[in-house]
């Protein structure tokens, strides 16, 4: 049995991370005041139609200034070498929010139809890491159908609001940008 105050062992709680107040004098466990935090997965996959040839769409998906005007939140994005990116992003889900310090490297480039963005990110609110896939088909004459999938990990506080939550966010942020993009095709 743990003195009071004590862990079981012999360091005082405030070393083993407790707080005596949540020892009774016959408890031997020692309790934290948080959480660890949690991880959670992502998966969002979908489509999008252009009414633009792909080499259209392609040379604006290569653009890192309509990215950064197009990327919600971002308030930030430059060239740190050859397809290589640094960002600062604000966003917010639920009452989690926060801005993160974003690196993005484009990858597996197959031009004018297929590139992988990798990306991962921190701030206050934990941290995001993934890979994008992004493939273009033509579609007809002048149009171009954008397919895309991303497996995702997210922690610390913002993994706590729940993979429903974040999955609606995530194809609500992806909805978003390619709206704007259309702006610019």
């Amino acid at each position: 049995m743990a003195e009071r105050g004590k862990s079981d062992g012999g360091l005082p709680l405030f070393a083993a991370g407790g707080n005596a107040a949540n020892i009774s004098p016959f408890d031997h466990r020692v309790s934290f005041d948080h959480e660890v935090p949690k991880e959670e997965f992502m998966k969002i996959e979908g489509s999008h139609q252009f009414n633009a040839p792909r080499e259209r769409i392609w040379e604006i998906l290569q653009d890192p200034q309509v990215m950064a005007q197009c990327m919600p939140g971002c308030e930030s994005m430059e060239e740190i070498g050859p397809d290589q990116y640094e960002a600062t992003v604000k966003v917010g889900i639920a009452a989690v929010k926060g801005s993160y310090k974003a690196k993005v490297a484009i990858k597996d480039k197959q031009a004018p139809s297929h590139y992988v963005l990798s990306g991962q990110g921190s701030g206050g609110p934990g941290f995001m890491q993934g890979d994008l896939v992004i493939d273009l088909e033509e579609n007809g004459d002048s149009g171009t159908t954008l397919r895309y999938s991303t497996d995702a990990k997210i922690g610390g506080l913002i993994a706590g609001v729940g993979q429903r939550m974040l999955g609606g966010v995530g194809k609500m942020m992806v909805d978003q940008f390619f709206k704007k993009m259309e702006g610019f095709v």
